[in-house]
């Protein structure tokens, strides 16, 4: 097992550790992040230093946040940690508007929007989760690591942690081994190209104003998926997820009675800029969804995108 090194952060609020966590979390089986394993909080990524485990221990009475990591990337991941569970995040210039987002807000004080500042890292899950339904894209992306990435470093492995596969193990799966993982040709071309642009996608980080265009320049890529990945790379407030089959009628139901398409969505929106996102995030916080009608499908229908 290899050493591990540690910090403490106090962070200046009362930090909602594994709620900012859960931002990541790609499905409850996600293998790249467990919450609430043996006391800690768990995540395994790609740094720009290589791989790291990360484990969180959060004291409330002391206000404090225990970190340790392992592997290569152990010191980035403890310096990035702030970051992550959303020290970055400002709420300043935010109001409201509306009495539903207030009691949200009033409810959920300390809610942050975490970002990881690795791209490919979101960009991945997103791709694979375009125009399925939840169950079938956490299925896929499962599988996909767990086939061909790695155990995490350190005590990571005995957690159930797993790492993405590196971005040239992404570009040299076979074809057909996609659809054995459930990842049909369009989904799959997209993770592919991502892979091979990956260096040019971590640099999207110091430069924030320009990721929508640059993530949406790769082929597969729309306002969906870039929405997702700067929502949880860059912690981007403005970053909707348009396209969306449940975002806009959630947003209009719950603050208006009448359920919203994107184009109304957007309009909707329009006088939060540059924080439209903490919109849907207020919403989604309070448990605000509307009811839902008929069986829910096991075919494609969870996330309907037209243009991703």
């Amino acid at each position: 097992m290899s050493e591990s090194v540690s910090r403490v952060w106090r962070p200046d609020w009362p930090c909602p550790a594994a709620t900012v966590l859960a931002q990541q979390r790609r499905g409850a089986g996600d293998p790249t992040l467990r919450l609430y394993v043996a006391g800690r909080h768990w995540r395994a990524s790609r740094t720009p230093e290589g791989p790291a485990t990360l484990a969180l221990a959060v004291r409330p009475a002391d206000g404090e946040v225990v970190a340790e990591a392992w592997g290569s990337g152990a010191a980035w991941a403890l310096d990035q940690l702030p970051d992550l569970l959303g020290a970055a995040d400002d709420w300043t210039g935010f109001e409201p508007r509306h009495p539903v987002l207030a009691e949200a807000r009033r409810m959920n004080p300390h809610l942050r929007q975490g970002r990881t500042g690795l791209v490919l890292e979101s960009l991945v899950p997103s791709a694979i989760e375009q125009k399925v339904t939840g169950k079938q894209a956490f299925a896929g992306f499962r599988s996909l690591v767990r086939r061909y990435g790695e155990p995490a470093p350190g005590p990571g492995a005995e957690a159930g942690l797993w790492l993405q596969p590196t971005p040239e193990t992404l570009r040299a799966v076979p074809s057909w081994e996609w659809l054995r993982l459930g990842i049909d040709q369009a989904r799959s071309r997209v993770v592919v190209t991502a892979a091979r642009h990956a260096a040019a996608l971590e640099r999207i980080v110091a430069a924030p104003a320009e990721a929508d265009r640059r993530l949406r320049s790769l082929p597969g890529v729309g306002p969906w998926t870039s929405a997702e990945v700067r929502q949880r790379a860059l912690g981007d407030p403005d970053a909707v997820s348009f396209g969306d089959y449940h975002v806009a009628k959630d947003v209009g139901w719950a603050l208006t009675g009448a359920e919203f398409d994107d184009l109304e969505l957007a309009a909707f929106l329009e006088p939060w800029r540059p924080q439209r996102g903490r919109v849907p995030m207020l919403v989604g916080a309070a448990g605000l969804r509307r009811p839902r009608r008929g069986p829910r499908l096991d075919v494609p229908g969870h996330i309907l995108r037209v243009t991703k």
